[in-house]
Formats: structure tokens, sequence, C-alpha cells
């Protein structure tokens, strides 16, 4: 095991006593806050993290920034990409590269109201990569294992509810 893995293995476990012993910790809200800015441009900050989302010319911004659904996708991989690893140093289950690639179907016509189909993504295929010395068995183990406790493959396999609450402020113009 390489120092690294040694260092991450040591957090995980400790958190994992801990959560053991004060669950109430482990739940929170997390937010983010995203301000519109000229066009289409947002700004979203969250604790010490600022990134900028834009879209693309075609969809009226000016491509000056990833857009949502590469954050999105993002998330999905990356996240997986995390619990394989986190999973694969807790269980002692070499891995020695992860590779997720998120490949996601849509029809933009749903957005625009101009056809009776999904406004987001009609479907996703995620493919997984990993080099290893482990035996198969262990390393489907591994996936299916991680998989169940990955939280944004959760988001994207389970619906979830949202709330919006509004506050409008109007303005005055002389």
């Amino acid at each position: 095991m390489n120092p690294t893995h040694a260092v991450i293995k040591d957090a995980l476990e400790r958190k994992i006593r801990l959560l053991k012993h004060r669950p109430s910790i482990a739940q929170g809200t997390a937010t983010s806050r995203t301000t519109l800015k000229e066009g289409m441009v947002c700004d979203v900050e969250e604790g010490r993290w600022q990134v900028r989302l834009d879209i693309s010319p075609k969809s009226g911004g000016t491509g000056s920034a990833p857009d949502p659904g590469v954050f999105g996708r993002a998330a999905l991989g990356s996240c997986m990409a995390m619990t394989y690893q986190r999973w694969a140093i807790l269980l002692d289950i070499p891995v020695d590269a992860i590779t997720v690639e998120v490949q996601a179907d849509y029809d933009a016509q749903g957005q625009y109201d101009l056809a009776p189909v999904p406004i987001s993504y009609t479907a996703v295929r995620v493919h997984v990569t990993i080099d290893s010395p482990a035996s198969d068995d262990d390393l489907q183990y591994l996936l299916d294992f991680a998989d169940a406790h990955c939280p944004y493959l959760d988001v994207f396999r389970r619906a979830l509810p949202v709330e919006r609450t509004v506050s409008l402020t109007t303005s005055t113009s002389i």
C-alpha cells in the first residue's frame, strides 16, 4: 500500500469510527448559491469554492465556461471513481487506475416545448475501466458494493422531491 493509500485509509477508518460513535454528525445540509451574471453566465459559490458556468453560443451563451451538464456528468463520474477508490482501499483490493466515462443521451426538443420528450437525459451509460491485479470476482464485488454506496449514482437513479421557495422583489424605475 502506498503512503497515500495509508493516509486515505486512516482518514476513512477514523471517519467511520466517528460516525458509528456519533451518527447525528452524519447529517447536514450542503448549500450552494448561484447568481446569474451577464447573459447566461452563472457564478456558483459554496464555502470557499467558486465556479462559473455558461452555455454554448448556439443556446444563447458565450461558451466561456462549461455548461451545467458538464458539471452534472462530472459529479457522477468523479463520485463513482472516488467511491470505487474509497472501498478498494477499505476492502484492501489493489487498484492501480480507475477511469469512469459518463455518456448521456438527450433530446433538446423537450427543453423548448417542441416535442413530448423528456427535458433531461433520455439515457445515461457509465463505462468503468479499472486497472488492477485483483481477481475478477474481487473487482466485481468492489464495483457492486461501491455502486450501492455512491451518493451521486443514487441521485441519478432515484427521484428526489425538490421544494422551491421564492422571494420576489420589485424594482422601481423612475
